[in-house]
């Protein structure tokens, strides 16, 4: 009888979580990593950022990206410490923004393992970085641009294809055939009608799918989003306090300034100072103005946007924002208080029931972002307490993830019944709503992996 000839997908990360996407194919001779991203949310996620993976890094030939957000990328310069040494696949704009929060990620863990030497509050002594900006740019110096819609040969009998998927500028989804199979891997998938960015385009093709379903058991509200951050805003100056918006460098702060900015054109909020203070934030920006073909705005646009805005880059510049007492929006990362400026701001400005603070987007389990969108009393910043005594707003409409119905239309297309569905990317219960709505809509019998989890695949 003949031996069945088979590879593998390890989940070694985005499995029943949201975060720390890395799916590693293996067919024996070759082994591709799709996304290596960096666990964020509780201590025990964290934890495992540290840990070595069940696969040697060395043996792993090269790493395709979705697109460039931490939780997809942030794991390189990690891997690049641990032995990888071939290319990074991905689109230009993708390994641009890879650059820009690879650098920040390294600086924010040398500064975060500083204070924590400085203030005593690390149970380890030295407390060391995880990685630091020399490995960052070892990583930055594998990068290797594709373009879409092109089929790349990787291997003999495996290539690849990159194709839009409109969750931010540069991401895609990411197909690979594979000795005859056609893998998908989603990525994040976009909105179908989101101000700044395309519709995703659909595949229509796939014998095995992994699919995220961070949205996958709900629907986003259907609400006037810019009439609700009008009246945060006009609530806000009535009560000369200041308007914190913790964002997402990539796409969510670039989306942001659009809606504030049209808002002050049309003079439908005060002219109340605006203010982007995000080093990395500001460098998206210029990913904007070179790679126009990724996203709605006109140049013209772009420009108008970004002089309506103070756009801070020097630190010091940050505590003259803060000692300021007037009134102002301020635009800060990172997007669920685990990390950046924002956290400077708060340290100031979270006990004051004047301030107003916006969560505009995803909140993942055990950050500081999901405990305040939960009603929690303080928050703990640099080893101290603060109470939250702020007025907490959230505008879940605005998030750059397809929802339930987005993600089962974004599959319509897909020609017969794939072989295998596994669902990732997605916190538990969101990802079993998600199972059964495919299985009742599709008739497609999903899989949920767990965290280093492997499956395999006959060909």
């Amino acid at each position: 009888m003949e031996n069945k000839k088979t590879f593998k997908i390890h989940f070694l990360g985005a499995a029943g979580t949201v975060t720390g996407s890395k799916f590693l194919i293996d067919d024996g001779i070759h082994k591709i990593l799709v996304d290596c991203g960096l666990f964020q949310g509780i201590k025990k996620l964290r934890l495992l950022n540290w840990e070595y993976l069940p696969v040697n890094a060395e043996k792993i030939d090269l790493v395709l990206l979705t697109h460039g957000h931490l939780d997809h990328t942030g794991y390189l310069p990690r891997l690049v410490k641990m032995g990888f040494s071939g290319p990074v696949l991905g689109t230009q704009p993708t390994l641009d923004i890879a650059k820009i929060i690879l650098r920040d990620s390294a600086k924010i863990h040398e500064e975060e393992a500083d204070k924590a030497n400085e203030n005593g509050y690390s149970k380890h002594s030295p407390a060391l970085p995880l990685y630091d900006q020399e490995d960052a740019e070892r990583a930055i110096g594998s990068f290797r641009p594709v373009q879409t819609d092109h089929w790349v040969n990787l291997f003999d009998d495996i290539r690849v294809r990159f194709i839009y998927n409109g969750h931010i500028i540069g991401s895609t989804f990411i197909e690979i055939e594979i000795h005859g199979k056609r893998l998908l891997f989603s990525g994040d998938i976009g909105r179908s009608d989101d101000f700044i960015m395309r519709p995703p385009e659909k595949p229509d093709r796939a014998d095995v799918i992994c699919v995220e379903s961070t949205y996958g058991d709900r629907l986003h509200p259907n609400e006037d989003i810019k009439r609700k951050i009008r009246e945060i805003v006009q609530r806000t100056y009535d009560r000369g306090g200041t308007l914190l918006i913790p964002s997402f460098a990539v796409e969510r702060a670039q989306l942001l300034m659009y809606l504030l900015w049209q808002l002050k054109l049309n003079k439908e909020i005060p002219d109340i100072p605006m203010i982007m203070d995000s080093p990395m934030g500001a460098d998206v920006l210029s990913i904007f103005h070179d790679h126009q073909e990724w996203h709605k705005l006109e140049l013209e646009e772009c420009s108008r946007m970004c002089n309506s805005f103070r756009i801070v880059k020097d630190f010091r510049e940050t505590w003259e924002i803060i000692n300021d007492p007037g009134p102002k929006i301020v635009i800060a990362g990172s997007g669920m208080l685990n990390g950046g400026r924002i956290l400077t701001y708060l340290t100031r400005y979270l006990e004051k029931e004047e301030t107003s603070i916006l969560l505009a987007g995803f909140q993942a389990e055990g950050t500081r972002g999901r405990h305040l969108l939960r009603g929690g009393a303080e928050l703990k910043i640099y080893g101290k307490y603060y109470k939250a005594k702020a007025e907490i707003h959230s505008l879940m409409a605005l998030s750059a993830h397809a929802d339930q119905d987005e993600l089962v239309a974004w599959l319509s297309e897909i020609k017969g019944t794939p072989e295998k569905v596994f669902i990732v990317h997605g916190e538990s219960h969101a990802s079993d709503i998600f199972r059964v709505k495919l299985k009742d809509r599709y008739g497609w019998d999903c899989t949920i992996p767990e965290l280093y989890s492997i499956q395999e695949i006959e060909y």
